[in-house]
């Protein structure tokens, strides 16, 4: 008999996972998520902020606690995130990829099994910003110019390289180049210490409406051309993309510029309960115009392209919500 009811019990358990809400012995108390985000100038850190904000307005109904962690970005939202150190966190598509490829930062380490996809949200795209008296209008222009790609160990930095190397130019030859940080990009770039620089980000932009805003008159130049055509195709993760030139009115830019992007997506851990991925996705999804107005990045969203860049597999919570609104 005593066998009998805790199988019972264990059935039952089951059953509530299945359902995707908090099992019974713990909605009596509240379940804490920490989510990883980026600087708090950029998009990923109001990104968290959304997310969390519609998930604890219903903490009676989730018994979830977000809580938003400013970091330093994809790689170490993705690291923490396997450790246990965050629950959830958002990285570059790009290095989602190379994270369950076990290539770049985790070459050594091998595939990354455990990592697990949620969602995509905004498009970053690879923006070239330039000096109109530097005269660049295309990438082959970059050449013999001062141009910042970006710090060592950046997401940006590896795709203005990649952008660079598609084009045929070496950035450690051809063109004279700097590594400092994105937000210091603007301010070198208005004081005539650069001629360009690239940032991948997603738009509006802070830095960029900064760079746009001095005295020294700047545009955005196209990444594009036959190689970027062949690069895109090698490389799964990027996508094509253009900047909004209606956002940046300061720029001297007449029409939106062509170039090609990653996606911001959400990340998770194997190890997380499914009940908890559902209920944020669910979130997330079910009131998807109000996420949509909660920041302008998101303005290009719609729920099909919300699937889209995810290279790690998705996270059976996250994967039951979107078959039983009929997404997958």
């Amino acid at each position: 008999m005593k066998k009998a009811l805790i199988l019972s019990v264990a059935v039952l358990f089951g059953f509530v996972l299945l359902m995707g809400t908090a099992p019974a012995d713990v909605q009596a108390k509240t379940t804490f998520v920490t989510i990883g985000t980026g600087g708090i100038t950029g998009v990923y850190y109001p990104t968290g902020g959304a997310i969390a904000k519609m998930v604890n307005k219903k903490r009676k109904q989730y018994h979830i606690r977000a809580t938003v962690e400013s970091t330093g970005g994809s790689v170490f939202n993705i690291n923490a995130v396997l450790s246990g150190d965050l629950d959830f966190g958002i990285c570059q598509s790009d290095r989602q990829y190379q994270a369950i490829h076990g290539l770049a930062e985790w070459k050594d380490k091998g595939p990354q099994k455990d990592l697990r996809s949620v969602f995509s949200i905004h498009p970053e795209s690879v923006t070239l910003v330039a000096a109109d008296d530097a005269h660049i209008n295309s990438l082959a222009d970059l050449k013999g110019k001062h141009v910042n790609i970006g710090n060592p160990g950046s997401g940006q930095r590896q795709n203005a390289i990649d952008a660079l190397a598609a084009a045929g130019i070496d950035y450690k030859k051809d063109l004279k180049a700097e590594d400092v940080k994105a937000a210091e990009a603007p301010g070198l770039l208005q004081d005539g210490r650069i001629d360009a620089f690239f940032y991948t980000v997603g738009h509006p932009s802070g830095a960029i409406k900064e760079a746009t805003a001095g005295a020294r008159k700047v545009h955005f130049v196209p990444v594009t051309g036959p190689g970027i055509d062949k690069m895109l195709k090698a490389k799964p993760y990027y996508a094509k993309s253009f900047i909004p030139v209606k956002l940046y009115p300061n720029a001297t830019n007449k029409k939106d510029v062509p170039t090609f992007g990653v996606k911001a997506t959400f990340v998770t851990s194997a190890k997380t309960p499914d009940w908890v991925v559902y209920d944020i996705t669910k979130e997330v999804f079910d009131n998807f115009d109000t996420f949509k107005k909660l920041h302008p990045a998101y303005s290009v969203l719609t729920k099909k392209n919300m699937l889209e860049g995810l290279s790690a597999p998705m996270h059976p919570g996250a994967l039951k919500y979107f078959k039983e609104v009929g997404l997958k």
